[in-house]
């Protein structure tokens, strides 16, 4: 028999996803509870909804909502699964919770929440039983000015990957923190469509960048192609004076802009011809 209680809950949950065009799934799985509450005060300023509730409840209101296609997201339920309600579109979604993370070390038995990569290059560790623990993990070392170098960059865990005691170890030996503390997004929906996070992972400065390249190449483009605009004008106009002149030079074709260089031209000219007969 469902308690009264439990019918509102899902009922409430029912509400939110049925009134808000963004609806995400968040793992609390490992997340401290004094974390927890910062992040959920931190969202609420935001205007973004945490809900808690049992796996099953959270699962039930998905699939009562009636929102289309929304049976994908209840796929992506998992771990300790909480919703979030919002009015933001995805992507600003993800930035705000990647924004209120923190690093943190890894320990035995977690699942890594990303490849996590050694890179190659010196360390301050002298040659000892540091080798055989490097190694142990797939890490190859060599020993350079008396201190141990690693060779490559090494992928010492893939995505999902359950951590060992022993690779905990090592990545806490070299201050690796492959951990991240914060509420995880799984997926979002929107409009029907489900994405998974890391389809909404945008690195800024490379995005940044990417712009300012496509800038540089259309304003290259429109150069060459001779397409004039409030943007091009001053340089179309600079180039279309140096080939003409450097056809007027060529053509010795006197003007005020050219006499000079065909003059210096003339004097060279005549200066080698002057060399070579010897005068």
């Amino acid at each position: 028999m469902v308690s009264a209680q439990k019918k509102q809950l899902v009922q409430g949950l029912i509400n939110d996803i049925k009134q808000n065009p963004i609806i995400g799934v968040v793992n609390l799985q490992n997340l401290p509870a004094q974390q927890l509450q910062k992040m959920r005060s931190m969202l609420k300023s935001k205007g973004v909804k945490l809900a808690m509730a049992r796996k099953n409840l959270l699962l039930r209101s998905l699939s009562e909502s009636g929102k289309k296609n929304i049976a994908q997201l209840s796929e992506k339920v998992k771990g300790m699964p909480a919703l979030l309600f919002t009015k933001e579109n995805p992507f600003a979604l993800s930035a705000l919770i990647e924004k209120n993370k923190s690093e943190a070390p890894a320990k035995a038995g977690q699942e890594a929440p990303k490849d996590i990569i050694v890179k190659a290059g010196p360390t301050n560790f002298a040659p000892g039983p540091i080798i055989s623990e490097l190694a142990a993990v797939g890490i190859k070392t060599k020993v350079d000015a008396g201190k141990l170098a690693i060779l490559v960059d090494t992928k010492v865990a893939k995505e999902g990957d359950i951590i060992s005691a022993k690779l905990a170890e090592t990545l806490k030996r070299l201050d690796i923190k492959p951990m991240e503390i914060g509420l995880n997004l799984v997926a979002v929906w929107e409009n029907g469509l489900v994405f998974d996070s890391k389809h909404l992972h945008i690195d800024e400065a490379e995005y940044f960048n990417n712009i300012t390249k496509a800038a540089s190449w259309a304003f290259n483009l429109a150069v060459e192609a001779a397409y004039p605009s409030k943007e091009t004008a001053e340089v179309l106009l600079q180039k279309a004076f140096r080939e003409a002149k450097a056809v007027g030079v060529e053509g010795a074709v006197i003007t005020e802009e050219t006499r000079e260089e065909i003059l210096a031209r003339s004097e060279r000219e005549a200066l080698s011809v002057k060399k070579e007969a010897d005068l």
